[in-house]
């Protein structure tokens, strides 16, 4: 818009021009109204479920317009897959910036358990889409290659080398088969936490299971 064209909207009090004082308000930056979108997902998938979800849900919640999702996604499927892709690079990143203040490879584990379980707790609705809703997607489970999760498991995989490389860790322990089977124990403690009520006899108290998966996996790869 050219300055005259400015002054005239000015003029029919619609606008204002630079020296009169008022201007439309910028629209929205396309990562903000993406990140709308990601957090409105995250509730519907939670409330509704993956399966029964409606992209038209997703879109009033987010306070837009149906077809803008598909400007950002292609389909519910891959706003699934998008929202988990950028989640998991979020956790990542905690993950190791908290792991570099650890000495050793053990304080490392325990602290990657810790941290992973804290998250949960933190994110309930986040931690329910992961948990339970993404395995509704026959798409991310036989399609997606899944990079994010594949770096989560070499963060853990890496410590267990480096402590196996000092003398620390047992070197008999393939570190991925401990990566897998320690994100598997996470995986549905989390579950566990997730579904049951809250005061019922299977309820589970997420900082008391960390500190016990911490002894139960970590301090039995440790050398003899």
């Amino acid at each position: 818009m050219n300055n005259h064209s400015a002054r005239a909207k000015g003029k029919n009090g619609s606008r204002r021009a630079e020296g009169g004082k008022k201007k439309d308000a910028a629209p929205p930056a396309p990562e903000g109204k993406r990140e709308r979108i990601l957090e409105a997902a995250i509730k519907v998938f939670a409330a509704e479920g993956f399966y029964n979800a409606k992209v038209s849900q997703i879109a009033h919640e987010a306070g837009v317009a149906d077809g803008t999702i598909y400007l950002y996604f292609k389909s519910k499927d891959d706003l699934l897959i998008n929202l988990f892709e950028d989640r998991m690079e979020r956790v990542n990143a905690n993950l190791r910036e908290a792991i570099d203040t650890e000495s050793t490879a053990v304080a490392r584990l325990k602290r990657i358990v810790k941290l992973h379980l804290e998250l949960v707790e933190a994110n309930r609705d986040m931690a329910e889409v992961i948990s339970v809703e993404l395995r509704q997607s026959s798409k991310f489970i036989r399609e997606y290659s899944n990079p994010k999760f594949a770096e989560f498991l070499r963060t853990i995989a890496g410590a267990v080398v480096e402590g196996q490389r000092t003398g620390e860790l047992r070197t008999a322990i393939d570190p991925y088969v401990f990566a897998r089977a320690l994100f598997g124990a996470l995986d549905e403690i989390a579950l566990a936490w997730l579904v049951k009520h809250p005061g019922s006899k299977a309820s589970i108290e997420l900082p008391r299971a960390a500190e016990q998966l911490g002894d139960l996996f970590i301090d039995g790869l440790r050398a003899r």
